[in-house]
């Protein structure tokens, strides 16, 4: 409900509210949304938190024991993130979305071989959603493959217009240092929900990766007014600052020197 409806019913509106929240199931499927939420908002942490809430549900919930696996991926933790997809697989040693996660918690911290038959078994499975394909090219870029284009075309291709997998896809990308990829994923996922503030923000990191200064800035003000309140924007917008002066500081040094 939008907050403007019923604006002139002043406190009973606000009393109506209250009773709704408290009326509010915070059940398994709260979670579920409330984990998806955060990720969708790069809230590792909370993400990870809801994941967990789950599982106080329900322990059988393959894509919340999924979803954990990926959250600690993000938050760059891979060795425990291989650690929660075996204990995991225990239960669900054939679900295709794990066996993906744990492939790339495994190239991730160098055991190639093993990440590459984990990201088979998890296509064996009949696996074939974006994140299986995300993580097959995740896999592919840690072995320094070209095939992982055709991984990262395929995610795409299975989910059409959806700036979700494409910002997905750009984190990779990034996280491999590929910058000028990453970034033409960031801009078409900005042509299709331009309104959010995250996919600025990773737009301005490529940016300044890429000695964009300019447009780096141009995108976190798009950011910072979508989200004026979030701590990685302003962190960012720091950075890129002591990123120019430092370069002021290298050009004067070079000028006075050659003088």
């Amino acid at each position: 409900m939008s907050r403007f409806i019923n604006l002139e019913l002043g406190d009973e509106s606000e009393d109506q509210s209250r009773q709704d929240r408290s009326a509010l199931v915070k059940d398994e499927a709260y979670y579920m949304g409330e984990a998806r939420t955060a990720f969708e908002n790069g809230s590792f942490e909370s993400g990870l938190r809801h994941y967990s809430k789950v599982l106080e549900f329900n322990p059988q919930n393959a894509a919340a024991w999924t979803g954990q696996v990926r959250m600690l991926i993000e938050l760059g933790e891979y060795r425990e993130a291989k650690l929660w997809a075996d204990k995991a697989l225990e239960t669900f040693p054939h679900e295709p979305e794990l066996l993906a996660a744990k492939a790339v918690a495994l190239g991730r911290t160098g055991d190639l071989q093993a990440a590459l038959a984990f990201s088979d078994a998890s296509i064996e499975e009949r696996g074939d959603t974006p994140y299986i394909w995300l993580a097959r090219g995740d896999v592919l870029l840690a072995r320094e493959e070209s095939r992982a284009d055709y991984c990262f075309d395929k995610a795409l291709l299975l989910a059409p217009h959806d700036w979700f997998v494409a910002w997905l896809a750009a984190r990779i990308r990034r996280f491999y240092q590929q910058f000028a990829l990453a970034l033409k994923l960031l801009q078409q996922a900005i042509e299709w929900n331009a309104g959010h503030f995250l996919l600025w923000l990773e737009l301005g990191r490529c940016q300044h990766e890429l000695g964009l200064v300019g447009a780096a800035r141009n995108s976190y003000t798009q950011a910072e007014q979508l989200n004026p309140r979030c701590p990685e924007i302003a962190a960012a917008v720091t950075q890129l600052a002591e990123t120019r002066l430092l370069s002021r500081a290298v050009g004067w040094w070079r000028k006075t020197f050659r003088t």
